[in-house]
């Protein structure tokens, strides 16, 4: 059963998700997803100007005139939301933590996914692959895996980018639109990221706190590091060590942008704080217009 408070945050969240969802989300996250292929559906008599390839020769020799084949958009995707639940994730400087925002993005593309007849899945990992929900669809099935984003207490406190897209490429056997949330905070993930890129349909979504790009003036700061444990004291007020850390974490951005380009992965990027339906929508049309083009 589950705690009141976490039903009327994910009651409060459905709401302002389904908005966004009716508003500028689902037409075009129809648009720009494609369905598996073209499926027969049926056939019917030949007209004028089809096309000689699709004449069915078996139902043209029965019914002595020519019959030509119908097939249709076979529209139904699966969509799968591999979601970083380390430990970093829970840090926020803003309303929403890092994983509070991913749980409102994931249900946005959740959303928008079963208004379009689609399923949904879920993998959840830290430093390993934590829990896996195996893709359904409805309602029901969404708000369970936006309960799963928000209340789930991982094992590790590590990100292994590699552990959820290893596993996926291992048990996703047919090609998924997968959507990789994360704030990035790990290593050595080209080969798996490329890899799986190949195999299915990857949208990275990188979410971030703006305190990750500058620090505030605030004096000596205790820290501490949320996935080792590691604690030091930082002189915010040195204008030198902010310095140091805004142009590091600049060239973290650049290093991770350069990386999607080369491996051809169109990308979101989020800040807590930020219209995460908007982006999500600016997204979309630009994907879309790159596919037209």
């Amino acid at each position: 059963m589950l705690p009141k408070d976490l039903i009327r945050r994910i009651r409060k969240l459905e709401i302002r998700t389904r908005k966004v969802v009716s508003d500028m989300l689902a037409g075009q996250y129809h648009s720009v997803f494609k369905g598996r292929g073209m499926a027969f559906s049926e056939v019917r008599q030949y007209q004028p100007g089809d096309e000689i390839r699709i004449i069915d020769w078996n139902v043209t020799a029965r019914m002595d005139e020519a019959y030509v084949k119908v097939f249709t958009e076979e529209r139904e995707l699966t969509v799968m939301l591999v979601v970083d639940v380390s430990a970093s994730k829970e840090f926020g400087s803003r309303e929403r933590t890092k994983s509070e925002v991913a749980a409102e993005v994931a249900a946005q593309i959740a959303f928008s996914a079963i208004a379009n007849n689609d399923r949904v899945g879920l993998v959840l990992f830290s430093d390993r692959v934590e829990k896996v929900v195996p893709p359904r669809k409805g309602r029901t099935h969404v708000l369970r895996l936006v309960s799963d984003i928000l209340t789930f207490q991982p094992q590790g406190r590590g990100t292994d980018l590699a552990a959820g897209l290893n596993y996926l490429t291992r048990v996703a056997k047919r090609k998924a639109v997968t959507f990789l949330i994360s704030d990035f905070q790990a290593r050595d993930y080209e080969k798996p990221l490329r890899l799986v890129g190949r195999k299915h349909d990857l949208v990275p979504v990188v979410v971030a706190d703006p305190m990750e790009e500058a620090f505030p003036r605030l004096g000596l700061v205790d820290m501490e590091d949320p996935e080792t444990g590691e604690r030091f004291v930082v002189d915010t007020s040195d204008p030198r060590v902010r310095g140091r850390f805004a142009r590091a974490m600049q060239a973290a951005r650049d290093e991770r942008r350069k990386l999607f380009k080369k491996l051809e992965l169109d990308h979101v990027e989020l800040r807590a704080g930020d219209d995460h339906g908007k982006a999500l929508a600016n997204f979309f049309r630009a994907r879309a217009r790159r596919m037209a083009a």
